[in-house]
């Protein structure tokens, strides 16, 4: 008897609006192709717990585009080579999963994640072997390779409908109002939400900012008979000369939680200018919520595209989108060092252009 083909589909890290568009992309081309689709439960604790994979098919799928989050699970701090045991000691548990992996009966694993998680499935590619392809997941918009991550279109959608939502009240009070938005160490969020939330300051992490020119800018405004403003400011932006305000320290396993420079922010501007002002932290709503259409499309365009790559036998490599169209580019250039938004990007142009403060 035939052994049937069989290949497997994860998903780690944070979650992202579109995840589960993509698992269905990958069961749907899977199984046209014939083969078994198994969906591995949060991260890759699925290979060594009891019960941890799903078999997928079309049925199993359906109706789940449209839904947030992903039917598999997901876990921040499922690394395999960093596994703590009962007694608190970290041991390297990744010849295990791998292991397991195979013994499955697996040709190839579709991993779906940002940063952290792709920089895993390429160091078990590395080590062990592993056919691993990566599908890039993250609202940040920050991983190298790829022109857009899926989650990143609905987050902007989704602060950009906050903004929307707080300009007649910041209006009707006379009031700044401050949203910090997420994006840790890359303004992508900010920047296209602020442009689009028709925000007067937006405050990134690769623009140490100045709080003067923010006072000046709220005195401007005032000045013109606007007596309320709206800054938009990314939670690792940091002013000239200092720190990210920060929520956690680095632990073991676990990154550093950024969080809490708009009520630095607000506290400031009350304190410069004499407005008040309220202060806004749109956290999970941003990876919350249905995916928008464009997010839809590319997450079913990369998990397709993710499947021709393990028929093709081409492993250790990550799917992206460019001008071109879909293609493809190895874990070990897509996971080498962060994209954040360059100095001579157009978008940020745009927003100079339109005169917004940039604290700069």
């Amino acid at each position: 008897m035939t052994t049937p083909t069989r290949i497997a589909v994860n998903t780690g890290g944070g979650d992202a609006p579109g995840l589960n568009a993509v698992i269905r992309a990958v069961t749907l081309a899977g199984v046209r192709r014939g083969w078994e689709v198994y969906g591995i439960q949060t991260g890759y604790e699925g290979l060594v717990k009891e019960g941890g994979l799903i078999r997928l098919d079309a049925d199993v799928v359906a109706g789940i585009t449209h839904l947030g989050g992903t039917i598999l699970g997901t876990n921040n701090r499922g690394n395999p080579f960093q596994i703590t045991t009962d007694q608190g000691v970290i041991e390297d548990g990744s010849a295990t999963i791998v292991q397991k992996f195979f013994d499955f009966g697996f040709i190839g694993l579709v991993a779906i994640g940002g940063d952290g998680s792709l920089s895993i499935a390429q160091k078990l590619h590395e080590k062990h072997n592993m056919p691993v392809i990566g599908v890039p997941k993250t609202i940040d918009n920050d991983l190298e390779s790829t022109e857009y991550t899926f989650g990143f279109d609905t987050a902007v959608t989704t602060a950009t409908d906050a903004l929307d939502k707080l300009h007649p009240t910041a209006k009707s009070h006379n009031r700044v109002m401050v949203v910090e938005m997420m994006g840790r160490y890359a303004g992508w969020i900010a920047l296209h939400a602020g442009i689009a939330g028709s925000a007067d300051v937006i405050l990134l992490p690769e623009i140490p900012f100045d709080m003067e020119s923010v006072y000046a800018k709220i005195r401007e405004r005032e000045a013109r008979g606007r007596h309320f403003s709206i800054v938009v400011v990314a939670e690792g932006a940091a002013p000239k000369g200092g720190a990210r305000v920060i929520q956690r320290e680095q632990e073991k396993g676990r990154e550093v939680l950024l969080g809490g420079i708009a009520d630095w922010v607000a506290k400031r501007i009350t304190e410069g200018t004499g407005k008040e002002t309220r202060s806004l932290v749109l956290g999970h709503l941003q990876r919350g919520g249905q995916p928008t259409a464009f997010d839809r499309l590319l997450s079913s365009r990369l998990g397709t595209a993710a499947v021709r790559l393990i028929e093709a036998g081409e492993f250790g490599k990550m799917v992206g989108l460019t001008d071109d169209g879909v293609h493809a580019v190895s874990l070990e250039m897509a996971t080498r060092r962060m994209r954040t938004v360059p100095m001579d990007s157009d978008v940020l142009q745009t927003a100079r252009d339109m005169n917004i403060c940039l604290g700069d």
